[in-house]
């Protein structure tokens, strides 16, 4: 098979057309940099969207796996294993949590937080208590529930009828919250710091205040921190910063580096209503993964790590603002560490992809979030002449479609 020419036509002819991948076909990558086929050298600022945190190819993480690759790969959940315990134990002593349910994705994660949140109420407070609340543009995975506790009708729209008792408002606004929250609430979902619904933090006193009301109607608080976590905002997770604790916490992305693998962490107490046999993953928790993790969680857990990531922000709001003063196509720069949305203004609205376009052909890889904010999210451990040069590019792509 390796002498078969793979061609951007192929993906055409043998994938599921639900992507419209770009022509360019990486086949390498280190630190922020990857080459294509053509040996076409790019900066990486979107890390496999916010999921390479250490950049490609970093000696802790391709050692773990070596050397884990030669031990075991995977086990059932029949047994359990030492790479699998050890992640646990670090989760479990740098966070609130007490317990840690290991899966493949962040989908999954967050699949078993809300069954878990269900379940809790209903055993607890009576059959009644099943409504979930969560935000307009919220995004929390492509499962059929998690689809549909996601704020984004687009993405859960036009596969028949949906799981019911889901709600949504509007992120920030305690009003709305407060009009729809009661004792039938199991659950409030939330992103620390909505992601794909365009790099929008919350206000200090919004999450306050979401926490005050779980707390009142003995409703659920569960972060969605797949992306926020791991270090992305500068805290190991995102909650560490805001002053409030959930009750259940998602993490995916940058967890595994680049390597699958999700996590829902929780309380004993709350824990304890997944009793054996209520829930389960056949990958979930597997040795190999979690070597990898591991070797991930350890890297990024440092003061040098999670500060660096501060360091790098001011980096990239110094530059994009200087590149903004020339061409004045942003009318902010959004967002927290190393999850960064610059928000197109009126006079180029609806136009993120062609930023993004325009940056491929000037050898630099960004993302969108949504039609109007060009997002970055690159390695956490860029180095500074990577990001200067990556914005250099990322100058030329703005004055390509400013200039068009």
């Amino acid at each position: 098979m390796s002498d078969m020419a793979v061609t951007r036509e192929l993906f055409d002819q043998v994938m599921v057309p639900n992507y419209s991948p770009a022509e360019v076909i990486p086949v390498r990558g280190q630190g922020a940099r990857v080459w294509d086929q053509q040996d076409r050298e790019y900066i990486d600022f979107a890390g496999g969207i916010a999921v390479n945190c250490l950049g490609h190819c970093h000696p802790a993480l391709v050692s773990a796996l070596k050397e884990q690759g030669e031990k075991l790969w995977h086990l059932s959940n029949v047994m359990t294993n030492e790479p699998a315990l050890r992640l646990a134990s670090k989760m479990v002593d740098a966070t609130f949590a007490d317990k840690v349910f290991f899966c493949n994705s962040g989908g999954e994660a967050n699949e078993a937080a809300f069954k878990l949140a269900r379940r809790y109420a209903i055993d607890h407070f009576g059959p009644e208590k099943t409504q979930i609340i969560a935000f307009k543009q919220g995004f929390h995975g492509r499962t059929f529930f998690t689809v549909t506790v996601g704020g984004q009708e687009t993405y859960s729209d036009g596969f028949g009828p949906k799981p019911g008792d889901i709600d949504h408002v509007a992120y920030n606004d305690l009003d709305a919250l407060k009009a729809i929250i009661s004792d039938r609430t199991c659950a409030v979902v939330m992103e620390p710091l909505q992601g794909e619904g365009g790099i929008i933090s919350p206000d200090a006193d919004f999450v306050k205040a979401v926490r005050e009301l779980c707390d009142e109607h003995k409703a659920l608080l569960v972060f969605d921190e797949v992306q926020t976590g791991v270090g992305r905002t500068g805290a190991l997770y995102a909650y560490m910063d805001l002053g409030v604790t959930p009750d259940i916490l998602t993490s995916a992305k940058a967890l595994g580096g680049g390597f699958p693998i999700g996590a829902m962490l929780t309380t004993g107490a709350i824990a304890a209503s997944l009793k054996v046999g209520t829930h389960g993953s056949t990958y979930g928790g597997n040795p190999l993964a979690c070597a990898v993790a591991e070797a991930a969680f350890d890297t990024v857990n440092t003061d040098a790590v999670l500060n660096g990531v501060k360091e790098r922000e001011s980096w990239y709001r110094e530059g994009l603002e200087a590149i903004n003063a020339k061409y004045q196509c942003f009318e902010q720069v959004r967002g927290k560490g190393l999850l960064l949305g610059c928000v197109l203004n009126e006079k180029y609205q609806g136009r993120a992809r062609d930023f993004l376009m325009a940056s491929m052909e000037e050898q630099l890889m960004v993302l969108v979030a949504g039609a109007n904010v060009v997002r970055f999210a690159p390695s956490l451990v860029i180095t500074k002449e990577e990001v200067a040069e990556g914005l250099a590019r990322f100058e030329r792509a703005v004055a390509r479609v400013v200039n068009r």
